[in-house]
């Protein structure tokens, strides 16, 4: 899972880029509503943390714009505790919830993790496809109920396909969606990744097709 942080308040972000990577997330943060902007029109991200009071570029009109791309990103808005106004404008605008400061992390993580699971259009933290399942919140992968051992960069893989199985997944989608800005992580790299977890996760109907020159599909095998 790839989250956008948009907080000009630097403590703040450094707290919640500690938290939410720990819980196994990749992570960007920008500091202006200019560079958020500009960060949503040229990535892909599965969640934005919004900030209203930021510089250079309100947080509404950030949102505006993200909505004006039809873009139906999951958005959580950070507010002060007194801007009553200000959450429901952005409720109007398109966002799907908010927090007022000061906040609880543990609260945060809860609602991103369900900000994310209403994204993908399930209401559990379990990802299945046939015998393989893995569950967001705990990050563990399980095998016919088995519990699987995965790296933490095998894990996000993993999510990544299962969120998209039956689909072609491209090498560029999955270093968008895994890697943090500044973050090097080669097409070679990718190839590696894919063949530690095949080794782990292929058994029986389930596995992972190259579709050569184009990228990757979790599939089951018809039996």
């Amino acid at each position: 899972m790839r989250i956008l942080i948009a907080e000009d308040d630097q403590v703040l972000a450094d707290g919640l880029l500690r938290s939410l990577r720990a819980s196994g997330c990749a992570v960007d943060q920008v500091s202006s509503g200019s560079e958020a902007d500009a960060a949503l029109a040229s990535h892909e991200f599965d969640l934005l943390i919004l900030d209203l009071g930021l510089p250079r570029l309100h947080g509404l009109e950030v949102l505006r714009r993200l909505r004006a791309r039809g873009s139906a990103l999951p958005v959580l808005i950070l507010t002060a505790a007194d801007s009553i106004e200000e959450r429901v404008k952005g409720l109007d605008l398109g966002a799907d919830d908010y927090m007022a400061k000061p906040f609880s992390l543990q609260e945060l993580e809860a609602r991103v993790r369900a900000l994310t699971r209403r994204g993908l259009g399930t209401a559990s933290s379990v990802i299945k496809h046939g015998p393989l399942s893995f569950d967001a919140t705990g990050r563990v992968a399980y095998i016919n109920e088995q519990m699987v051992e995965l790296s933490a960069r095998e894990l996000s893989l993993l999510e990544v396909l299962l969120q998209r199985a039956g689909r072609l997944v491209s090498k560029d989608q999955l270093v968008e969606r895994l890697c943090e800005w500044g973050e090097e992580v080669s097409n070679n790299a990718i190839e590696v990744y894919i063949h530690r977890l095949r080794k782990k996760i292929e058994q029986g109907p389930i596995r992972i097709a190259t579709v050569r020159g184009l990228g990757y599909c979790l599939e089951k095998i018809p039996g």
